[in-house]
């Protein structure tokens, strides 16, 4: 089956290519964004530079296209094996969201450029005059708000682009005046929530790599033991804001288990259930001297040996995740997981004939 052509993005790119042949007067423009660079039944929504600042100056969203969002990742998970955690349920961030993008001089810019130079269709322009200028429902742009609200268009959450859950916010923009909450019947517009499940997808925990013990190649039959370096297992948080709103909300997610799959069936975990439970801030309990012969709170006894190879141990960490907004607002997020493989090599005990 073919691709199917939007009719907004091929009159944008017409847009593009016209003002960029216009000479020196107009390269400024042409260096700027595609005008009207989503504004609904379009190519739809545009992909946000979450790393920089947003504010309005006069009648010019500095935020127009891009910084939107700021993430606050300085509270962060460090270090080279850092990873994002996974849902533990089917749900997931949200791929797309609306926030605020133009105000009313900006999108009748972008809008008229469109329609003097190629606009999809007869019919698509009909109906985006009749929305944007002739009162169905509003009127010039709101031009006469300037200063009072902002129009809200659609962002692609960064690294969604391929998800087609992206696609789903093809809504023409609205309008929203300042201090007021976006409509209610628009799940994807921003909102304290919805900026705490954005930062949901910023988190980023330690390696989940544990330590193994006694020393040395693992032997069947004696109990292994497994800990974690708990100075990294520490909670860890990331803030998302929207300047030009007053918001922001910070995800926060903490260790609370640790659950060892030992790579084989030829093998008896401990506890039974395989999930090490953080007991007094730690993560299993590192091996001490003499403890050989003792059961570990954590950790693995295998019954077989490796032969020439060996077993692929995964470990992974469940972080229990909540957030807190500027609103007073704040919950529970789904618990999140992430883990890491490492080869573990086990050895048949040898026995010494006299």
């Amino acid at each position: 089956m073919p691709a199917v052509i939007n009719p907004l993005r091929t009159a944008l790119i017409a847009v593009a290519v016209a003002v960029a042949c216009l000479g020196s007067a107009s390269n400024a423009l042409a260096t700027q964004d595609p005008p009207g660079a989503s504004l609904g039944d379009g190519p739809g929504p545009k992909a946000a530079d979450t790393s920089a600042s947003a504010g309005a100056q006069g009648d010019k969203l500095s935020s127009s296209v891009t910084g939107v969002i700021v993430f606050d990742r300085s509270k962060n998970g460090t270090g080279t094996s850092t990873g994002g955690v996974t849902s533990t349920t089917t749900w997931t961030p949200p791929a797309c969201y609306y926030a605020p993008s133009y105000t009313p001089k900006e999108i009748s810019s972008r809008m008229r450029q469109i329609w003097m130079g190629s606009s999809p269709s007869p019919e698509w322009s009909r109906k985006t005059q009749d929305y944007f200028v002739n009162g169905k429902p509003y009127k010039d742009f709101n031009e006469e708000k300037e200063g009072e609200g902002y129009w809200w268009d659609a962002y692609i959450t960064e690294g969604r682009e391929a998800d087609p859950a992206a696609q789903d916010c093809d809504a023409l923009p609205f309008w929203v005046d300042k201090g007021d909450a976006p409509p209610a019947d628009v799940p994807q517009a921003i909102t304290s929530e919805v900026l705490a499940q954005l930062a949901y997808s910023e988190i980023r925990v330690p390696s989940t790599e544990v330590s193994l013990a006694p020393a040395g190649a693992t032997k069947v039959n004696l109990p292994t033991w497994a800990w974690l370096d708990t100075t990294q297992f520490k909670p860890v948080s990331v803030t998302a804001s929207v300047p030009l709103l007053g918001l922001s909300a910070t995800t926060t997610a903490e260790p609370v288990s640790l659950k060892i799959t030992p790579g084989t069936n030829d093998a008896i975990t401990y506890p039974a259930s395989g999930e090490c439970a953080i007991r007094d801030g730690q993560i299993g309990e590192p091996y001490a001297k003499g403890k050989a012969d003792e059961t570990p709170p954590c950790g693995v006894k295998y019954l077989r040996s490796s032969g020439d190879g060996a077993y692929m141990l995964k470990a992974t960490v469940t972080w229990k995740i909540n957030w807190t907004s500027t609103t007073g607002e704040g919950g529970d997020l789904p618990d999140g997981t992430f883990g890491a493989e490492q080869d573990v090599t086990v050895q048949e005990v040898q026995a010494v004939n006299r």
